[in-house]
């Protein structure tokens, strides 16, 4: 009760001199430290001041902070490999099946599961018998079919043979010179050999296994690793709308020779070698709306396996003007809207949306909302609100901005 009554005398005295409540305030303080007031009275006098501080900001010739300092990037085109994430599979350039091409017993295996095989390499051997009896016995009939040509050609001259029998004869001499040859080729089979050079996996038959002909008996894989392709699929939306933007110049086009391909594997590493872009297809899936793009790659450590999933950092063209903005200074709201934070020049803060493309690395491609010479605000936007000054200051590439640091005080 009693610092109720000190507050409305102290009010009631002051009310007609037009100062301000803080100024009465602080009088009382004073007042009460000359009169020698008890504590209660210099608590109450304090709290009241203490409340009414902020009364005199607005007055003519108070303090006013100066503008926050902000970092910004000034908008300045450059040109921009558009680079595109897609899914595939690592297929293998050849792939050669190696089956039996005649009946027999496996003799031998030559070759180590796993290994690096040439071709023209040996790696079964096939009983030979069967096959180089047939052999022989083609060569005799052969024999046998050359000699009765030869036995007939001075007779039919003289009219002895008739000509009907001497053309049977040199006929009879060719089919027997026909399968001569196909005995020969079959016994050439029984030593199975490597189509193409490559690694070999697992044996697929072993020795004493009877293999066949007309079954295709299927003995080994050998594939090629080196060089090896990766199959990529991409969205025919997304193809018709980069020719879309080629055609009318926005982009320019990459050569598929000179199109890089990055390669990203399943434990999020980079794959060492680059690869070059080969084709793409001329189908769309019809149940996918996908088209599929073909890659090589060279393989020289075999790390690279067939069947393995992995995803390409594809370069498709290149927009010679693009707008790009660090990520940190754009904002994407709940539904999706992207808006930036920018100082105009009358030097206030402007809020502004904006459209954006891909991202490139840590930046954002800004398809629609900016020109090139804009400040956007990269660094202290918990500073600012729309509207209010701020103090542009150039944002270096090191997290923070390239303000002059204050100088150093001089010692007494």
């Amino acid at each position: 009760m009693k610092t109720r009554r000190l507050i409305g005398k102290t009010g009631a005295r002051r009310s007609g001199t037009g100062v301000p409540p803080v100024c009465f305030g602080e009088a009382g303080i004073f007042r009460n430290l000359r009169a020698g007031r008890p504590r209660h009275y210099l608590l109450a006098t304090i709290a009241v001041a203490t409340l009414f501080a902020g009364c005199g900001r607005n007055q003519p010739g108070g303090f006013q902070m100066p503008p926050p300092e902000v970092g910004v990037v000034t908008i300045t085109p450059e040109p921009v490999a558009l680079t595109m994430e897609l899914p595939g599979r690592i297929d293998p350039v050849r792939v050669a099946q190696v089956r039996a091409r005649v009946d027999g017993i496996v003799l031998h295996r030559e070759f180590r599961e796993g290994a690096d095989v040439t071709n023209g390499e040996v790696l079964y051997q096939i009983d030979p018998a069967p096959d180089k009896a047939t052999l022989d016995s083609a060569n005799a009939n052969l024999m046998q079919a050359q000699l009765l040509v030869q036995r007939y050609e001075p007779l039919v001259g003289i009219n002895a043979v008739s000509k009907q029998d001497y053309d049977n004869a040199v006929a009879a001499a060719a089919q027997a010179k026909a399968s001569r040859d196909i005995a020969a080729i079959n016994l050439g089979y029984c030593t199975v050999t490597s189509p193409i050079d490559g690694r070999v996996g697992a044996a697929l038959v072993t020795e004493g296994a009877l293999v066949s002909q007309s079954a295709a008996t299927e003995m080994a894989v050998v594939t090629q690793l080196d060089p090896i392709y990766c199959d990529f699929t991409e969205s025919s939306t997304e193809l018709l709308r980069l020719r879309r933007e080629m055609e009318n110049g926005t982009l320019k086009t990459i050569a598929p020779g000179e199109a890089k391909v990055t390669l990203l594997l399943d434990d999020g590493t980079t794959y060492s070698q680059p690869g070059k872009l080969l084709f793409s297809d001329v189908t769309v899936d019809p149940t996918s709306g996908m088209v599929t793009l073909r890659a090589e790659f060279p393989n020289p450590d075999h790390l690279l396996l067939p069947g393995m999933f992995a995803r390409g950092v594809l370069e498709q063209a290149v927009n010679n003007r693009a707008i790009t903005v660090p990520q940190r200074g754009i904002n994407i709201g709940p539904n999706g809207v992207a808006t930036v934070m920018l100082v105009g020049a009358d030097g206030k803060v402007e809020a502004r949306v904006i459209k954006i493309g891909q991202a490139i690395g840590n930046k954002w491609i800004v398809t629609d909302g900016l020109q090139a010479g804009e400040q956007v605000i990269v660094e202290g936007l918990q500073k600012v609100q729309p509207g209010m000054p701020a103090k542009p200051v150039p944002f270096n590439s090191d997290g923070g901005t390239n303000s002059a640091p204050p100088a150093a005080s001089g010692g007494n």
